[in-house]
């Protein structure tokens, strides 16, 4: 077999455009950015647009956003370019037909021309107790319409009329395939588990799985490091890859994130339900910071080999080595991200809180607080004052609110239940105790206010 013509480390991050970024998909892109950074490698970002029915316009703007907001820069992709290009699948697709019919010429794939009530029609034929939904494989294929029974003629007749078809992979039964996973060791799968998968769809465009492989190769990719919901994938690519010749690169699995309980992988769908955070974009208006949500990510199912909770990006590039990635699921805890987020704010210096915080502060400003915002070391005050008890820095704002701006409304019930005729004048005194009590802190201010309630 032929292998990829460089030794250095070069991978990929492969997300499709179908919607907003998952925190799953920004975890795979730091692992592969922090295995490209720690061997001196290239980190590749390849759009897998191919899915035109699911296909968001806007999404793939979404992923350059989220990458930059996480702080990670790829070496080569749609905008960066590079020598392996393009990088969107969809400029590719000349390319994967010609790779198709040179699996077909080989004998390791042919056009199938059934339609979907005829494939329907076969599964409920061939429908037994044991294997209530039998796939389209070796033990099927002779009862479909496909290039393997059909005359050569006929064949081509078929294609030049345009008929509706498909390229499938022809798997044999028998085999079976094993390789070596940098994270879970040897693996195994038998080819009768395995179906003639379809590269090439009826609208022309390649599948996840012919393009995967072929743009792998192209690129010159040395490691996939992807989530575990592609390894049952594994072996499909694997047989590609033999049919193509080619040297596959080496393969790692990530642990799934799981929903908070362990059950079940995090998903948009359940996520929402709970309010938890589970886009780059949910993120982002959560409130969270982009160091929190990366150090966070980043920790997910790897261990970095000592007790330390808190590294930056490039931290974890600088120590992350594969080996050191758990086989399996981790729970999302969002109480652990918010954990990480407080650490950060509680980290950062006061201009820098005051920073993150202003686009939350700007909601406050009106005339009446105008002079408030122009009187930088009150807000410094503020905000040192406050910082120890943030969570996320739009809470200076939301907590803090009283501050910057007067009460324009108060509840009339509570004070008619306890305001006294010498409420006002208590209140008045304790504020002048206050400004000026020689040192200002929580326990001073408790100490003065036991003793006006006690005169």
């Amino acid at each position: 077999m032929t292998a990829p013509s460089t030794s250095k480390v070069r991978v990929r991050f492969a997300p499709s455009p179908t919607g907003s970024l998952h925190i799953g998909g920004l975890r795979t892109a730091l692992f592969n950015y922090f295995f490209a950074c720690s061997r001196g490698g290239t980190f590749v970002l390849r759009i897998e647009d191919t899915d035109r029915a699911r296909f968001v316009p806007e999404a793939e703007r979404d992923i350059l956003s989220s990458l930059e907001w996480a702080g990670i820069q790829p070496d080569e992709g749609p905008e960066q370019g590079g020598a392996f290009g393009p990088y969107r699948q969809s400029e590719r697709q000349v390319m994967y037909a010609l790779y198709a019919q040179r699996l077909i010429e080989g004998g390791h794939a042919y056009y199938a021309f059934d339609t979907p009530e005829e494939i329907e029609a076969m599964r409920k034929r061939f429908a037994t107790e044991e294997n209530p939904s039998p796939q389209y494989d070796a033990a099927t294929r002779g009862e479909m319409t496909n290039s393997l029974g059909l005359s050569g003629e006929e064949v081509r007749r078929r294609l030049e009329r345009g008929d509706a078809h498909v390229v499938r992979l022809k798997v044999d039964p028998g085999e079976r395939i094993t390789f070596q996973d940098l994270i879970r060791g040897k693996v195994s799968f038998s080819t009768g588990g395995i179906d003639d998968q379809v590269l090439i769809k009826s609208d022309g465009m390649p599948t996840y799985h012919l393009a995967n492989v072929v743009d792998d190769h192209e690129m010159r990719i040395t490691h996939v490091i992807r989530g575990e919901e592609w390894l049952s994938s594994t072996p499909k690519h694997i047989l590609l890859y033999r049919a193509f010749g080619w040297e596959p690169p080496e393969m790692a699995h990530m642990p799934l994130i799981m929903n908070p309980g362990g059950k079940g992988k995090l998903s948009k769908r359940h996520a929402e339900k709970q309010g938890l955070p589970v886009t780059v974009e949910q993120c982002w208006w959560g409130g969270y910071e982009p160091e929190a949500v990366v150090n966070f990510l980043g920790l997910l199912g790897w261990n970095p080999g000592d007790d330390r909770e808190i590294f930056s990006l490039d931290e974890m590039a600088e120590l992350f080595s594969p080996d050191r990635i758990n086989g399996g699921g981790v729970q999302f805890d969002v109480n652990k991200l918010n954990w990480f987020n407080q650490q950060y704010i509680r980290g950062f210096s006061v201009d820098e809180l005051l920073e993150r915080a202003h686009p939350y502060l700007l909601d406050l400003r009106s005339d009446s607080t105008a002079g408030l915002f122009e009187d930088q070391a009150r807000q410094r005050r503020i905000a040192a004052l406050m910082q120890p008890r943030l969570t996320f820095a739009k809470d200076l704002a939301d907590t803090g609110g009283y501050f910057f701006e007067d009460p324009t409304a108060y509840d009339e019930g509570a004070v008619k239940k306890r305001w006294k005729e010498d409420s006002a004048a208590l209140l008045s005194a304790y504020a002048d105790g206050l400004e000026a009590a020689s040192v200002f802190d929580a326990e001073q201010a408790e100490e003065m206010l036991r003793a006006l309630a006690g005169e």
